[in-house]
């Protein structure tokens, strides 16, 4: 097998990765897209560990590294896509600039916390003058 064939789909899976990150406008579509180049990644070091002929079998041993970091992100990215989707309806990328709560909040709550009735030493014992 020549090294041109798997290295052709990798480049071909990563271009397709890439254009999903940057067209897509859904999380999921974006997660999925990541995937896909962390699969290219994989593919390509898979690929010249079998044309070196390593002993030590570095490229799949990161290929095993890099699945494990892969499972993690998309569990992470998942839950956030999650979460967001939970309170605002929606996971249009391009609609979510910041992740601060909406402006509609009630005008108590920006204000900050608000002093307690009877003073700033209300419930407190008061101490005897000298």
């Amino acid at each position: 097998m020549h090294l041109a064939y798997p290295t052709i789909v990798a480049a071909l899976l990563f271009s397709v990765g890439v254009y999903g990150v940057l067209a897509r406008r859904n999380a999921i579509l974006v997660l999925m897209s990541v995937e896909l180049m962390l699969n290219a990644v994989n593919l390509n070091l898979v690929t010249f560990d079998i044309w070196y002929r390593d002993r030590l079998h570095g490229g799949q041993v990161l290929t095993l590294f890099t699945i494990v970091i892969a499972a993690a992100e998309i569990g992470l990215g998942l839950a956030i896509v999650l979460l967001v989707y939970r309170n605002r309806r929606m996971v249009d990328v391009d609609r979510l600039r910041a992740l601060a709560e909406d402006s509609t909040r009630p005008a108590a709550l920006e204000a900050g916390p608000q002093p307690e009735p009877g003073g700033e030493k209300a419930g407190a014992v008061e101490e005897a003058a000298p």
